[in-house]
């Protein structure tokens, strides 16, 4: 029984050293190295600029016109002779077209949607016509630009105020050939 008695005697002493000996232990915090951000160089690879000619040969003819590299001009009231504002505009159409001496263009007349449709169509023919010649005297060949009138047909713009009138009072230059 002494035996009994001293290993029981000696576990509770191992138990309860085991016991008192644990402190919580100190756990340094872990320091993670700085890194500092460092930018490599990154070569830009520089894309080439496209000549105007470059940029003419790779668009579709939709992409053109969507584009409007041609612009519109408009015309007063019951007019179709070409205002001195819009001039200037078919200058610079003339020149793009003169560059590109394959295009070939329909120039579409329209009006605003006041008068009959027979006044309008007649009206649309006379605009689309007076822009034709002005681009002729320009030295554009006639051979190279069609004439179409939409009259009242195609508003650019609904309403029924100046400003929308105006808009609706136009030629339309659509490239139809490169």
């Amino acid at each position: 029984m002494k035996k009994c008695l001293l290993i029981l005697v000696a576990l509770s002493l191992i138990l309860m050293f085991n016991a008192c000996g644990k402190k919580a232990a100190k756990v340094a915090p872990v320091q993670e190295p700085v890194v500092e951000k460092v930018e490599e160089p990154t070569t830009q690879v520089e894309r080439p600029v496209l000549s105007e000619e470059e940029i003419y040969q790779q668009k579709s003819l939709e992409e053109l016109n969507k584009d409007q590299i041609l612009k519109r001009i408009n015309f007063d009231f019951d007019k179709y002779t070409v205002r001195e504002d819009m001039k200037a505009i078919i200058q610079a159409n003339a020149n793009w077209l003169l560059k590109f001496a394959s295009v070939e263009v329909l120039i579409e007349g329209h009006c605003d949607e006041r008068g009959t449709i027979e006044y309008n169509i007649a009206l649309g023919e006379k605009r689309a016509e007076a822009a034709k010649n002005y681009l002729v005297s320009l030295g554009m060949k006639a051979a190279k630009i069609k004439i179409i009138s939409y009259g009242k047909n195609k508003q650019l713009v609904q309403g029924e105020d100046e400003d929308s009138y105006f808009q609706n009072r136009r030629a339309e230059f659509v490239i139809t050939k490169k």
